[in-house]
């Protein structure tokens, strides 16, 4: 049978009513972390009273839970724990440690005696006296326990075996903090979860540390751990130490929960807040569980065995099928994910085996399998986003790019704890930052004085094109109204007699370099006889940009404005600008007017002249010359390697790098022809600039390629 649409089954309404509780007492939302919560404290009820899943295909399956929750600080992580522990399961407890397991240890400790009697043909009461002592050696049991070792939980065990009831139970809060020192502990809890069964260590035996008889059988142990995820996650030791627990076998056996910060009375007064926390529907819910879960601690329940029909049995069977088919379609490097969902089965069933304890059933129910899968599938769900959570270089990038100001290391490390104080795991997250906002339209500038660090970022916007930053004026000063309008409506401005226009808008309309209000996307640059017209068309064609031409233009010398849209939004301050503007026209492959680098800068428009628009191209990408980044850095560097090479060498020689040697080799010397050189000028320049090329062509080539095309231009009419 197919499973059916899990948004139409309930969760167990232990689960549903307890979480709900948990929410209104930590005034929260977000359900997540509470429902793993809830099945550990389920899943260990059921385990202290030895709760048994009778399979026909897997035999017996001992029910035990493993969960592992996460949250925000501040979401009630801990708050919640006591809740459940100190109200729903207070009785539970009680009865257990007072009532149960003394009468069941008392049991267990007579049936071993009287066996070691029968076997070894000795007095029964002698027998019990020296079981009763190694029950007393094993220390007392611990209903829970937050820490240990492997040495303790394996005496434990043997106390438990000595019992024949109990389960070992491990809760450890702030896991980040934590997880460290407790790895021997931990894998010892990986072989622990399938069955309880431990392989023991011999010890040297003493006077002093005498070895007890070994006793076989199950334990069976669960597990609880929670904290915020910027502790685990601190791209050191704890990280790297979970990532290997998750691959070593905690991905498939843990029922895992993130929890979010989602206050649900943070509209409401303090009366109301209050009137929540006591309303009768709380305290009633808590009551009828809390009752409830002391009658599940009678000595009656223990060895509580439940069977799974051969329905249910094959609706588990295509949950299983289901999920090894999801996790073979998965890339082979997601190996963990693929272990977490190919053995989701294996963590319903026994949480469909704590449902059904829970409800006294002797038979696990399709309703309780149901339920079970949907809570596993929930976990699975929160299982994504802890793998996907937001790393701490991006945290680093995001804080940087956000606060507004400069920062220093200490600054940071102030702000962001997880920020590392040592050199060089702080140079290489910051370089992860870096990368990450490279990527992610993040900006992060770094800057040296007096031989501090100091750093500053952004967020950038993408260009609208429909958006552009202009300003204008019928005088050269003052009255500049700011606008933001379509790219290709630009040419009414600039066609317009009689106006002054700037790509900065300006406090009070003011057009001075003190008022002006940083933000532009769009850059101009005066082209004074350093080109022709048709040159710039031509070599600017894969950029989107407009061309008009001004005043003083005439076919002998051409001059004309070249202005283009830029891919980002920038907001740079005075120096900033300037900087990013000579990187712009260092770049560009003919001579302008110096002038451009300024902000406050203002251009004249022109209604005799012509225009041009390149709408086909791409939107500039700058940034590579945006100052103070580790791109613009690079940028620089790869341009000292061109060494002495024009702007129009540069130009085309950093396309060569990329390919296509002969195409751009033309292309150059054409460009030369279009500025007016004569046929012998142009041949020496392009054999000169062949010479300063890495991977040049010979002479021989040049010649019979590049040249007869050039040859071929000077004889057309």
């Amino acid at each position: 049978m197919s499973l059916p649409d899990l948004s139409t089954i309930d969760h167990h309404p232990a689960v549903q009513e307890i979480v709900d509780v948990l929410c209104t007492k930590t005034q929260n939302l977000d359900r997540g972390f509470f429902q793993a919560e809830v099945a550990y404290f389920l899943g260990k009820m059921a385990s202290m009273m030895r709760a048994t899943v009778i399979t026909k295909d897997r035999g017996e399956i001992p029910v035990n839970i493993y969960a592992l929750a996460l949250a925000t600080s501040g979401f009630g992580k801990g708050h919640s724990v006591h809740v459940v522990e100190d109200e729903f399961l207070k009785g539970f407890k009680s009865r257990f440690m007072e009532e149960t397991f003394p009468v069941l240890a008392e049991q267990q400790l007579w049936t071993i005696a009287n066996n070691r009697a029968a076997r070894n043909g000795t007095d029964q009461q002698e027998e019990y006296d020296k079981t009763a002592k190694e029950f007393k050696q094993c220390g007392a049991f611990l209903f829970t326990f937050d820490s240990g070792s492997p040495e303790g939980v394996k005496q434990t065990r043997q106390k438990l075996l000595r019992s024949a009831c109990g389960s070992i139970n491990l809760q450890i809060d702030e896991i980040g903090s934590n997880l460290v020192g407790s790895v021997d502990l931990l894998t010892l809890f990986l072989e622990l979860y399938d069955q309880g069964i431990v392989k023991q260590k011999l010890i040297k035996n003493s006077s002093d540390n005498q070895r007890v008889e070994e006793l076989d059988g199950k334990t069976p142990a669960n597990m609880l751990l929670f904290g915020t995820p910027s502790k685990l996650f601190d791209g050191g030791a704890t990280e790297d130490q979970f990532y290997s627990f998750l691959e070593t076998g905690y991905a498939r056996r843990c029922i895992f929960g993130y929890g979010h910060r989602a206050k649900i009375m943070k509209e409401l007064t303090a009366a109301e807040v209050y009137a929540k926390l006591t309303q009768k529907s709380t305290d009633q819910a808590v009551t009828k569980w809390q009752h409830h879960f002391y009658t599940l601690a009678d000595p009656s329940l223990y060895d509580w065995k439940m069977e799974v029909s051969e329905s249910v049995s094959i609706t588990l069977l295509d949950y299983k099928l289901t999920c090894e088919r999801l996790a073979e379609d998965m890339p082979e490097h997601e190996e963990i994910q693929k272990a977490e969902i190919s053995h989701r089965y294996s963590k319903a069933l026994k949480l469909a085996g704590a449902y059904a304890f829970v409800d006294g059933s002797t038979e696990v129910m399709l309703e309780h399998l149901l339920a079970a899968i949907k809570l596993v599938e929930e976990s699975g769900q929160a299982f994504q986003k802890i793998l996907t959570r937001e790393k701490n270089y991006v945290k680093l990038a995001k804080f940087v790019a956000s606060v507004g100001h400069e920062v220093t290391h200490a600054d940071i490390h102030e702000k962001m704890p997880f920020y590392p104080k040592s050199s060089s795991p702080r140079n290489d997250m910051m370089m992860l930052a870096t990368s990450w906002g490279y990527v992610n339209n993040v900006i992060v500038k770094k800057s040296f004085r007096d031989g501090i660090e100091f750093f500053k970022g952004e967020t950038l916007e993408a260009t609208d094109l429909e958006r552009i930053v202009v300003s204008y004026s019928n005088h050269w000063a003052y009255n500049y109204l700011p606008e933001l309008v379509p790219f290709d409506k630009l040419h009414l401005l600039t066609q317009t007699a009689d106006y002054h226009w700037a790509n900065h808008h300006f406090k009070s309309g003011h057009r001075a370099e003190e008022n002006v209000i940083a933000g532009f996307n769009m850059i101009v640059i005066d082209v004074d006889g350093g080109a022709s017209l048709h040159q710039a068309h031509e070599l600017m064609k894969e950029y989107k940009f407009l061309t008009y031409t001004t005043k003083r233009h005439s076919d002998e010398e051409n001059r004309f404005r070249l202005m283009l849209p830029i891919n980002y939004r920038l907001d740079l301050d005075q120096d900033e600008y300037k900087e990013f503007m000579n990187n712009i026209m260092d770049w560009l492959p003919f001579a302008t007017d110096e002038s451009a680098n300024q902000r406050a800068k203002k251009w004249e428009s022109f209604a005799g002249g012509a225009f041009h628009y390149n709408l086909e191209g791409e939107t500039l990408d700058v940034l590579k010359f945006i100052p103070k980044t580790s791109r613009n850095e690079l940028y620089k560097k790869s341009n000292q390697e061109l060494g002495s090479l024009d702007n129009l060498e540069r130009w085309f020689a950093g396309r060569i790098a990329s390919g296509n040697r002969n195409n751009q080799m033309i292309k150059y010397a054409l460009c030369l022809v279009d500025s007016g050189w004569e046929l012998t000028a142009v041949k020496d320049q392009v054999h000169a600039f062949n010479k300063k090329l890495s991977d040049s062509m010979t002479e021989q080539e040049i010649d019979s390629t590049i040249m007869v095309t050039v040859a071929k231009r000077y004889q057309k009419p």
